[in-house]
């Protein structure tokens, strides 16, 4: 992996804050959820900075995806948790970058297992294209285009800065 020097994932992390604090002064009990792992990073660090009351939710697709039964359970499922009411809250659904929508998808369709909440918007660092269903960020840092076959990965390093990886295919011989 080598890092993606011309986007700086700790600007467009202060691009994201700065987005959803303009947004919260017209809405009423918002809560935040995080997609593992690093959407669910980027809650934490949302909830703290944007001063978010409700307790910070996590949440795990895995068994959520509809590609489950092709790709298996990935080694690190973490379980779900979602400490408040999800009926009428205003829910911010994060997600470090937004492809295809089918992980978005598969959020929604998980968090409507816990109620019924008065709408979910969702928030990404990174809005790479690529879409298979009809998802749009309503907070985006950063919108490119990658080619489909390259993965944009979120990390966090030690210190807590987060960073982006660009992950090109392999060519074989």
């Amino acid at each position: 992996m080598k890092p993606l020097q011309q986007f700086d994932a700790e600007a467009l992390y202060l691009e994201l804050a700065r987005q959803i604090k303009a947004a919260m002064v017209n809405i009423n009990n918002i809560a935040i959820v995080g997609i593992y792992s690093g959407g669910a990073w980027l809650a934490e660090r949302l909830a703290a900075d944007c001063q978010i009351k409700n307790p910070v939710g996590f949440i795990d697709v895995s068994f959520y995806r509809d590609d489950y039964a092709e790709k298996g359970l990935h080694a690190e499922v973490k379980s779900t948790h979602i400490p408040f009411s999800v009926n009428g809250a205003n829910i911010i659904l994060v997600d470090d970058v937004l492809f295809t929508g089918r992980t978005t998808r598969a959020a929604i369709n998980e968090l409507f297992d816990y109620g019924r909440p008065a709408q979910i918007m969702l928030a990404s660092l990174v809005d790479r294209g690529g879409r298979q269903l009809p998802y749009t960020a309503n907070f985006v840092a950063q919108t490119l285009t990658l080619p489909s076959n390259f993965s944009l990965n979120l990390e966090r390093e030690s210190a807590g800065n987060l960073v982006f990886s660009l992950v090109e295919p392999t060519v074989s011989d």
